[in-house]
């Protein structure tokens, strides 16, 4: 049985109340009361939607935020990686990161753990094309342009599982109705990923497609986020599914550890050429847009 709409609905907006906050406390009266949930409810409805515990995915998305960071900015002190992954001290970092992966961060051979997740992804997805690229390579000469993007409101569907069967494609098919009910599908399409494939197990991944609108009350599977405004990396592509892997690749582990500039505690975004998938499943004709800082 399918669970109510609203239900998804306001775990949802706990979910983005707490990707977005990860840097603060996050007790869980007050994640329960951005889903109008006494802390007693929703401590078991989020349980039984997600499969986590508020504490447990709290805690993991710190970690894979930390890893990220990690990644992102090699050098960087662990305990400013602690802090700004929203961990207390470096002392609770280190503890926590050793429970889960078994070693302290600076033990934590991060290059292998990508390319096992990566080697997951490609046996998973039977996909060989989907290796790594390497550190420092640009075969298809990819470029990137910094901008600066207005604050912006987004109506979204999420997806669970994105990489299982057809249900990236048909929550883009029902959000396309949806916005076109409305007048609202010719605005700016969406497509992001608040978690990384190769750090976090595919069954974890979660996919939002959106689209910019004036403002949306939430309901039932359409979501409400509000987006700051924000600077970003921005790098066209127009081709398949292992091109924008190579891009999303050269982006984090090349240019981006040379660029001075480190991710904000965003996504990274697809932004669409016109709708999602206008041009079927085996061309993608968008530009990436990397939040930065």
């Amino acid at each position: 049985m399918s669970p109510e709409p609203d239900y998804v609905a306001r775990v949802n907006r706990a979910i983005d109340h707490v990707l977005t906050h990860l840097h603060e406390p996050l007790r869980l009266e007050d994640v329960a009361a951005v889903a109008a949930f006494s802390p007693f409810h929703f401590h078991r409805v989020f349980k039984a939607l997600t499969g986590e515990t508020l504490a447990r995915f709290v805690k993991r998305r710190r970690l894979e935020r930390a890893l990220g960071l990690m990644a992102a900015q090699p050098d960087a002190p662990m305990s400013r990686v602690a802090l700004d992954s929203g961990f207390a001290s470096a002392s609770d970092f280190s503890r926590s990161f050793r429970n889960r992966y078994g070693v302290p961060p600076s033990a934590f051979d991060l290059d292998r753990h990508r390319d096992a997740g990566r080697a997951r992804m490609v046996e998973e997805l039977d996909q060989p094309d989907l290796a790594r690229l390497p550190p420092g390579a640009n075969p298809d000469g990819f470029e990137v342009t910094l901008r600066e993007l207005p604050p912006r409101v987004i109506a979204y569907r999420r997806v669970v599982r994105p990489f299982e069967g057809t249900a990236v494609v048909d929550a883009c098919a029902e959000l396309v109705a949806w916005a076109e009910a409305r007048g609202a599908a010719d605005g700016q399409w969406l497509g992001y990923m608040w978690d990384d494939p190769d750090l976090v197990p595919l069954d974890r991944c979660r996919y939002d497609v959106g689209v910019e609108v004036d403002d949306v009350t939430p309901q039932g599977t359409v979501g409400r986020l509000e987006l700051p405004a924000m600077r970003i990396a921005e790098l066209a592509i127009d081709g398949d599914i292992a091109l924008e892997q190579r891009a999303l690749d050269w982006i984090y582990g090349t240019w981006l550890p040379r660029s001075r500039c480190v991710p904000a505690d965003l996504p990274c975004f697809e932004a669409w050429d016109g709708r999602p998938f206008a041009h079927g499943t085996a061309r993608f004709v968008l530009r990436l847009q990397l939040p930065v800082e």
